[in-house]
């Protein structure tokens, strides 16, 4: 059952048959149709001489550190759910890949996985790249259980390498959570929710975009959705929330768009229309720009604009409308596109325009590695990746097949050996993924020899952007830009050993937080 990567692959046009059963278990979600919070509803109250970043930050649609507007970088948030794979991945790029920040650095974004369909060999190409990985559930579950939330944790650490100590963040699906869930993050030793939906334009006195916030007094969203939160509830201390912020169309309030927004019919009309969506986002983004800059979000379920998908039915309009926005955001000055994790980081440390080389996470370090090991360099692992060939869905990784799939129950299951060979080594707590060879069991990095590469370069005056990029072909829908390159280009396609079934049904349970405490 377990062999390096096959070249048995599912005939194209076959598993087209089966893709909308894909699809359909990945159906738009995340939408609202009006505010979800009142400053009545919310009863907050801060206290900011006590509330003190890095550790603590209240809720305000103010900048942090007492920065003004013209100071701050406008920020664009890209984030992406539910199960990595190579489609997916070539989603994302479509809209990245051939981008640059301000700094010269391609953006990063961070991807909230789950379980089903995931490739973990992917999911460490991605987090070695510089992206971040943060927890979406076993079982793509709302107000899931502690079971579902750290079985992701420990199961994206065991088959993916991701270090325990990097998965910081956690996205409800369907953004379902409930006060228990913030809760259990809090108890498992997470950094950050971000499943609170900002839901009042910004343009509004009593907008409810905040800049993200700790719950030492509480949460301030969602207040009128989330039974029991609000009104200084509930207290995690230095526990952070990160509002995902909505855009709004000629409806103001009445028309909220938050996740996937190019799914969504604008203005009430009765039809996706692209070139209403792409007016209502500049729109949007503008009164961010023009404001206090809180940050602005693209929040994407990848599969629904994947172009190399079999049997894809993605709009190249709407694919081209998003380059589009992106194209028209990097030419205004001091935009980012950036991660949740990135974001929150420069919350703690507010730094200006004018100091940006300094910090530390917005510059693009790529390890240095000339070793043959697996370790999500694909210059530095072919051959060495293992394919796991289970009847429901293969995978891939470098860590080892386990004899079953991870379930909430069992995350982490024992090794399968074939005959001849050894059990592959997981990644310890003391060293960094791509130094880790999962084959000898080594760390190949100590202190002399853990080399990165800056990337970055030096801003430049007024922070210009010179970003690159540029597909601009919304002018032309019937065209079909090809100008990003796959960040694999031997990315693991889908063999047919998935053709059985491609809907996994596993039966969520509780499990204890054993073994996440100790994370840190």
């Amino acid at each position: 059952m377990v062999h390096f990567k096959s070249s048995t692959m599912l005939p194209c046009a076959l598993f087209a048959l089966f893709v909308p059963l894909l699809v359909a278990a990945q159906s738009p979600e995340g939408t609202i149709s009006g505010p979800t919070t009142s400053t009545e509803a919310a009863g907050y109250s801060c206290d900011a001489s006590k509330c003190q970043l890095p550790n603590c930050n209240c809720a305000s649609v103010k900048p942090p550190g007492g920065l003004q507007p013209s100071d701050v970088p406008q920020f664009i948030v890209f984030t992406a759910d539910d199960a990595i794979q190579s489609y997916t991945l070539d989603a994302v790029n479509q809209f990245l890949a051939h981008r640059k920040n301000p700094n010269g650095c391609a953006p990063k974004m961070t991807y909230y996985t789950s379980l089903g369909y995931t490739n973990y060999s992917l999911v460490t190409d991605w987090f070695v790249a510089g992206n971040e990985i943060a927890d979406h559930t076993v079982n793509h579950v709302g107000d899931p259980s502690a079971g579902e939330i750290n079985g992701n944790l420990i199961a994206l650490n065991a088959l993916a390498g991701i270090p325990l100590a990097s998965i910081k963040g956690f996205r409800a699906p369907f953004l379902n959570y409930s006060v228990d869930t913030l809760k259990r993050l809090y108890e498992s030793k997470f950094t950050y929710d971000s499943s609170a939906s900002a839901s009042v334009p910004v343009t509004d006195p009593n907008s409810d975009a905040f800049w993200p916030y700790t719950l030492d007094y509480g949460m301030a969203n969602d207040c009128l959705e989330v039974p029991g939160s609000c009104k200084g509830e509930p207290k995690l201390p230095g526990f952070w929330e990160i509002p995902m912020y909505a855009f709004f169309d000629n409806l103001g309030a009445a028309g909220p768009h938050l996740m996937d927004p190019w799914l969504d019919n604008a203005n009430g009309a009765s039809a996706i229309n692209d070139t209403a969506t792409l007016e209502y986002m500049k729109n949007t983004f503008t009164a961010h720009y023009n404001g206090n800059r809180q940050p602005i979000g693209l929040y994407t379920h990848p599969i629904h604009v994947s172009r190399s998908v079999p049997g894809s039915t993605a709009s190249n309009s709407t694919v081209n409308m998003i380059n589009a926005f992106l194209d028209w955001a990097q030419n205004q000055q001091n935009v980012w596109i950036i991660s949740s994790e990135q974001l929150l980081d420069w919350v703690q440390h507010p730094t200006p325009v004018s100091q940006l080389d300094q910090l530390s996470s917005l510059k693009c370090s790529t390890p240095q590695v000339d070793a043959k090991i697996c370790n999500g360099m694909p210059s530095s692992q072919a051959g060495l990746i293992q394919h796991c060939a289970f009847p429901d869905f293969p995978f891939y990784t470098c860590y080892g097949c386990p004899q079953d799939h991870p379930t909430v129950e069992k995350p982490n299951p024992p090794q399968q050996v074939a005959d001849g060979q050894q059990a592959r080594f997981r990644l310890p707590q003391n060293c960094s993924t791509p130094f880790w060879d999962p084959i000898k069991g080594e760390c190949i990095c100590t202190s002399s020899t853990c080399a990165f590469a800056d990337g970055s370069r030096p801003i430049g005056p007024n922070g210009a952007n010179l970003t690159g990029g540029g597909t601009g072909t919304f002018e032309d829908p019937a065209s079909s830009s090809t100008t990003y390159v796959p960040f694999n280009n031997a990315l693991p396609s889908v063999s047919l050993d998935i053709l059985p079934t491609l809907i996994l049904g596993v039966v969520g349970a509780f499990i204890g937080t054993f073994g996440v405490i100790s994370r840190f």
